[in-house]
């Protein structure tokens, strides 16, 4: 697909200007009542069911997702957010109550969520709508003004954002930076109340240094290598359904997509066999005429995915294998028989790369995954709850499906976010309004009584008491 827009560049001077208007928005409290909040969420959800046909429209010319799979993930995931929000937003704004020690009484405590400020948001190309948009969910639920930053690699939904945003929302409340590295340098240099970056992690650390420099808090979705592991007593066919469909869904440029597939040997003709089938029962025996398999985002990406294939590691070359320059097409593509020093085994391959490796047991395969970098994800196949248990609690992920993969990420109040290399902190329903919130501690005092116990001079008697009850 041709992209319809050239990418916009917001123009550097202009990028202080922006931010210093959604200051002045917040300390004007545009967002400051329940009910204001409630106001701009209407809003967004509006921008959402109004302009869903050039949204998809944008998508299918930027990263050519099939329209079926660009509304469910990133209309439909972003609407249903807005509505859960809305729903539980009363009771997440209400004080909750603390109790308070029998030495400080009488007394009341509360913890009373207020909103940080002005936050930024800068998101990602492979889901370029829903990762924007559902994070700007919980920060106006909380209150806070925001800059989105949509990314350059997708420049039509970048160029209608820009454009739409300010249909819906006043530039004091809500606005849209456009760019490449030199915007969003110039934004990073801007003080923040919060930065919300979704990407990789190389590009974490320049936001969290340039961060460091105003001492903001940082939220940072990352990637990582997510493993699906296959016991010998899993439902072999159902799995390789599943890990095909969350694998190549998107041609696997999902964060939370199965990175390998960690097999018990037991298993694995029949996993690989059931993967075959899966992939041709999805899209047919050419997946490149199939309406619902997407394009890899440009011709980079698509140079990465096929060196890594050419690199080699691998016995064989199940299904796939093959591409498309000018398309950008990448066959689903299952590779047997993996090297753990295999090139697909570096680094997250965010394509529709499968890699399988085999391990005697699931001890095995905890212990491959237990030595390297936390993921993202983590996905168990087995038929049997104690192995189910003993993986979950054998590993460190930032979320795990078992029997399934991606779908913990829809569930609205399960906090989504990484661990350890995979990223820090995390959103959706209540923990996202939590991460764009300070919980402010308040404790309240009558003036009567005022015993003299507490001041000084501190008589021996005084002394006694103080130690005996503090």
């Amino acid at each position: 697909g041709v992209n319809a827009y050239a990418c916009t560049m917001t123009a550097l001077e202009r990028i202080p200007e922006i931010v210093q208007e959604l200051r002045e928005g917040f300390h004007s409290g545009v967002l400051r009542d329940v009910e204001s909040r409630r106001v701009h969420l209407r809003a967004l959800r509006e921008l959402f069911v109004e302009q869903e046909d050039r949204l998809i429209d944008a998508l299918v010319a930027d990263v050519g997702k099939p329209r079926i799979e660009a509304y469910t993930t990133e209309i439909a995931f972003t609407i249903n957010e807005i509505d859960h929000t809305l729903k539980h937003l009363d009771a997440w704004t209400k004080p909750t109550k603390v109790k308070v020690p029998l030495t400080f009484k009488p007394g009341s405590a509360t913890l009373r969520p207020e909103p940080l400020g002005t936050v930024c948001i800068i998101a990602p190309w492979n889901y370029p709508v829903q990762l924007l948009f559902a994070p700007l969910v919980p920060a106006l639920a909380a209150g806070n003004t925001a800059v989105l930053k949509p990314s350059e690699v997708t420049p039509s939904v970048s160029a209608l954002i820009e454009e739409l945003v300010p249909r819906y929302f006043s530039a004091s409340t809500v606005a849209v930076v456009t760019g490449a590295v030199d915007e969003t340098t110039a934004l990073l240099e801007q003080r923040f109340d919060h930065i919300f970056y979704t990407g990789n992690g190389k590009v974490g650390r320049v936001v969290m240094r340039a961060a460091a420099e105003h001492l903001t808090p940082v939220t940072l979705e990352l990637g990582g290598k997510s493993p699906a592991i296959v016991a010998g007593d899993a439902n072999v066919e159902v799995a390789a359904k599943r890990i095909a469909w969350a694998k190549f869904l998107n041609a696997g440029q999902t964060c939370v997509a199965p990175d390998y597939v960690l097999v018990d040997e037991r298993v694995e003709d029949a996993l690989v066999t059931a993967l075959a089938d899966a992939v041709t029962t999805f899209y047919g025996a050419d997946p490149r005429q199939s309406n619902d398999y997407a394009r890899i985002v440009n011709e980079r990406h698509h140079d990465r995915l096929m060196k890594l294939l050419e690199a080699g590691g691998y016995d064989a070359t199940v299904i796939g294998g093959t591409g498309d320059r000018g398309s950008r097409y990448i066959a689903p593509t299952v590779l047997a028989g993996v090297k753990p020093d295999a090139a697909v085994m570096d680094d997250e391959i965010f394509g529709p790369i499968l890699p399988i490796l085999t391990v005697n047991d699931v001890d095995e395969a905890i212990r491959f995954v237990s030595d390297r970098e936390k993921p993202l994800a983590l996905y168990v196949f087995s038929s049997d709850d104690d192995t189910l248990e003993h993986v979950v609690s054998s590993t460190s992920a930032g979320g795990v499906t078992t029997n399934h993969a991606v779908l913990h990420l829809a569930v609205p109040d399960l906090p989504f976010g990484g661990v350890g290399e995979s990223g820090m902190g995390s959103y959706h329903g209540k923990p996202g309004f939590d991460t764009f919130s300070h919980a402010k501690a308040v404790l309240n005092k009558p003036t009567r009584p005022d015993p003299a116990l507490m001041y000084p001079p501190y008589s021996s008697v005084k002394q006694k008491i103080l130690r005996k009850f503090l």
